[in-house]
């Protein structure tokens, strides 16, 4: 289970974040990415089978400035991404632990220009099969509604009187999902977190679905 100690240091971050404390204190971080580390490994094993997981990673405390008008060199939080086994099984899930600002999301972040065109040309197609899944109650009740980056207008090529114009103006298919500090702490947290994927699971499902075959519903593999 994840320790109080990682809230902690992660605190006394956001208050120092400069590189002379953190030189001074990186004992700290480096105790915090080992419970982290080890927290992440054993969520992976519990969630891997069901979820079709192939891989878990934390990502690294350092941030690239170069191209950021934010010049503080650490993030403030850790970040936990959990990949599925493609290219079968798509999307994937990140766990955001944060002070005040923790949250559980899952979907399709970046999709290329190519998974984008075939997910709207679903919608086009199959729209309320498309609603169905990504407003299905048990879905919204523990992770909202769907969200993500949006067109102004309709994308090019579409019918912009279309009955699903809204879904197909997403550019980001995401759903997410606050979680306060006491939960991530709890011992049952590994058990929930199962339960909260499995809600969302044939969501993730049906979009690898549609990106694993053509129009015709025929497999591309």
């Amino acid at each position: 289970m994840l320790e109080k100690e990682v809230f902690t240091f992660l605190k006394l971050l956001k208050q120092n974040n400069n590189r002379d404390w953190f030189k001074k204190n990186k004992h700290l971080h480096d105790a915090s990415k080992q419970i982290v580390q080890e927290f992440s490994n054993s969520l992976f094993q519990d969630l891997k089978k069901e979820n079709n997981l192939d891989s878990v990673k934390v990502f690294r405390i350092y941030r690239d400035i170069r191209f950021s008008k934010n010049k503080t060199p650490y993030k403030n939080h850790f970040g936990i991404a959990f990949h599925r086994t493609k290219p079968l099984f798509r999307g994937g899930y990140y766990l955001h632990i944060e002070p005040g600002n923790s949250f559980l999301a899952t979907g399709f972040w970046a999709p290329n220009k190519d998974d984008l065109l075939r997910i709207r040309k679903e919608i086009e197609i199959a729209g309320d099969d498309f609603i169905e899944v990504v407003e299905k109650k048990s879905i919204t009740n523990s992770w909202n509604k769907l969200q993500g980056e949006k067109l102004k207008t309709c994308p090019k090529g579409f019918n912009k009187n279309h009955p699903s114009i809204e879904y197909l103006r997403f550019k980001q298919f995401i759903f997410s999902q606050k979680i306060d500090e006491h939960k991530l702490l709890h011992p049952n947290f590994n058990k929930w977190l199962k339960n909260e994927f499995k809600i969302i699971l044939p969501f993730l499902d049906y979009l690898s679905e549609v990106l694993t075959t053509d129009l015709n519903g025929e497999t591309i593999f």
